[in-house]
Parts: structure tokens; C-alpha cells; sequence
């Protein structure tokens, strides 16, 4: 089975394309691409042509489309979820959207450690969730996603580091481009992760996948954006609202 993932949440946007063998349950991945840019609308059509050329492959050849649906950008999620909705139409392709902050997480599942997957959600929030991996492709996820301070974060991680002294902080995502100088001696202590979302895409919505006793909730129709809190938008509204009020 192959499968197309993409994830366009953050800055960087990442396309990887795997084979799943059902019949032993290994997966191979054949290709990953990553590129950080501020222009997912013009950048990830050619990534994912130059992926599947590359490869030998074709949208036709795609049994699966897998995408990281938020929480993230508001504007990156809605580019990758309809990019996804669009491909998976044209065969009735089915696609699973899963969580970012699970791909971010499943990205880096063969380091052994708290993972703690954060992406920008401006003010010193971040979103986040956390998990536990052993090392060898198995996580736990122990906090839902969430929008909280980054403090709050810090805070929570750094309590579990020190209740498994033997695990080390991982974080991927972009925390650590936020550059917020008061927070920059308790990161010295955590290691970055590179970005491997779409590859963690993968492994997520495989699992979803798998676990399904209805494959028919996975199609293009039913794929939706993950938002944990309301567009700019929306809250200006809402202020411009209650000041009239």
C-alpha cells in the first residue's frame, strides 16, 4: 500500500511517501522531502510532483493519502488538508488526517525520550502535546493537544525529565525559532529534533488506519481542519462585538 503523507502546519513543509505491507506490517520509506518556506501555496505542488517523478510513482499509484491536520497555521493547515481533499477526490482515494503534533511526535520516534512537540501559536503560546517513545517506534501520548503558555510547558516538561531522570527532552516543531530570550537557558537543556512531519504523518495515520473497523470514514468528504482556537478573524469580531456591547 502506498502512501502519500504531507504537513504543512508550521514553516516547513514536508512530503514523504512510503510502502506498507500489510501482510508482514513492515514499512519502507521510499522518499521524504522537506523544504522551510513561508509559501506552502506555491512550493508544495512542485514537492510532491518532484516526489513522486523521482520515485517512479503517480497520484495513481497512491493507495493512501495521509496529512497533518492541524492545530498549526491556519493557513498552512487549510493549504495541506485541501491539497489532500483535492488529490484523494479525483480516485476516491481514501486520506487520513491526523494531529500535527503526532506527526511532529512520530517523526521522531526512534529517539528514546520525552517528546514534546511544540509549534508557535503566537503570544508565547504554543501548541502541544506530549508523549513517551522507547526508542523503537513505540509512543505513548500522556497529554492531549493543547494551546497553553510556553512557560506552562517548560514547566510540565521539565517536571517529567526530572521524575525519568533517564529520559532526555525532545522538541520538535518550531519552539525553538521563537528566540524568546527569558526562556533560552531551560531550552539549552532540550534537545531539537529536525522536522519530519510528513514522515511522522505516515506512522500516524497508519496507526489510525489500522485501528479502524471503518475505512469509510476516510475519505475526502470527511477530511476536516483541526483548529484549537478561533482565526484572527473570529476574535476580532468577537472584540469589535463585546466593545460595542
Amino acid at each position: 500500500m502506498k502512501i502519500l503523507a504531507l504537513d504543512t502546519t508550521a514553516k516547513t513543509a514536508s512530503v514523504a511517501l512510503a510502502d506498507f505491507s500489510e501482510k508482514n506490517g513492515e514499512t519502507k520509506i521510499i522518499a521524504e522531502y522537506t523544504l522551510e518556506t513561508g509559501t506552502h501555496s506555491t512550493t508544495l505542488l512542485p514537492m510532491i510532483e518532484s516526489v513522486l517523478a523521482l520515485t517512479g510513482n503517480s497520484v495513481g499509484t497512491i493507495d493512501l493519502y495521509a496529512v497533518s491536520a492541524g492545530p498549526g497555521s491556519f493557513t498552512g493547515i487549510r493549504i495541506g488538508v485541501s491539497t489532500v481533499k483535492g488529490l484523494a477526490f479525483l480516485k476516491n482515494t481514501p486520506c487520513v488526517g491526523v494531529s500535527s503534533l503526532d506527526a511532529l511526535a512520530y517523526g521522531c520516534r526512534e529517539h528514546k525520550g520525552i517528546i514534546v512537540p511544540a509549534l508557535d501559536a503566537r503570544r508565547e503560546t504554543v501548541y502541544s502535546a506530549i508523549y513517551i517513545s522507547d526508542g523503537r517506534g513505540n509512543i505513548e501520548k500522556i497529554r492531549e493537544d493543547s494551546q497553553i503558555s510556553f512557560d506552562e510547558l517548560l514547566l510540565e516538561a521539565e517536571k517529567l525529565s526530572a521524575e525519568n531522570s533517564t529520559l532526555p527532552l525532545i522538541m520538535p516543531g518550531d519552539a525553538f525559532s521563537m528566540n524568546i530570550p527569558k526562556y533560552s537557558d531551560r531550552m539549552e537543556k532540550i534537545f531539537s529534533c529536525s522536522n519530519h512531519a510528513g514522515l511522522g504523518a505516515v506512522f500516524a495515520a497508519l496507526e489510525k488506519w489500522m485501528a479502524s473497523d471503518d475505512k469509510s470514514q476516510f475519505s475526502d468528504s470527511a477530511l476536516s481542519p483541526i483548529y484549537l482556537k478561533k482565526s484572527q478573524a473570529e476574535r476580532e469580531r468577537e472584540e469589535m462585538l463585546a466593545s460595542q456591547n
